[in-house]
């Protein structure tokens, strides 16, 4: 059975990351890279999001963040409960692409969150991204709704809320 971890991204991690976001399979649904790499960069430093390598068997295989949605007044994601978090990934290797994979680090991910008290998650693939929302499903993500946000573009927004309390009788 693969293990699927996290590790905090450093700034020595950073080319990697550039070579992952541009990889066809990646770069389709990001944007220009030195943008992209300067606002990560921006990351390691920023209260509100954490970034990370995504490790299969101990080998980094992709790019993962969480963020707080209601730390920025004009996020479009705000009012979400209180300690919700937006994800976002991408898993850079070609080669572990349609296998599976993302559903189960976005699903080990889930499990960490909603044992240590996070209520939902939430995220916004492109809705031309079949991919990612089919992985995001598998996880149990629910699609909410679809729309043209500035900065933004078209999103498919979806929710994953923690599992009910199981009352003992």
């Amino acid at each position: 059975m693969p293990s699927y971890d996290f590790r905090l991204l450093a700034a020595g991690d950073l080319p990697l990351v550039r070579h992952w976001l541009a990889q066809p399979h990646v770069a389709r649904w990001w944007g220009d890279i030195d943008q992209e790499i300067a606002e990560i960069e921006t990351i390691l430093t920023d209260p509100h999001v954490e970034a990370y390598l995504m490790l299969l068997d101990g080998r980094p295989v992709g790019y993962f963040q969480h963020y707080d949605p209601n730390a920025e007044d004009d996020h479009p994601f705000r009012g979400e409960p209180p300690g919700t978090l937006g994800l976002d990934l991408s898993i850079g290797e070609v080669d572990l692409i349609g296998l599976g994979h993302g559903s189960a680090f976005i699903r080990a991910f889930a499990d960490r969150a909603f044992a240590a008290g996070v209520p939902r998650l939430i995220t916004d693939p492109h809705p031309d991204n079949a991919a990612s929302i089919r992985a995001f499903e598998k996880a149990g993500f629910v699609r909410r709704w679809v729309r043209d946000l500035p900065h933004f573009g078209p999103v498919q927004f979806m929710t994953c809320d923690a599992p009910a309390a199981k009352v003992v009788p």
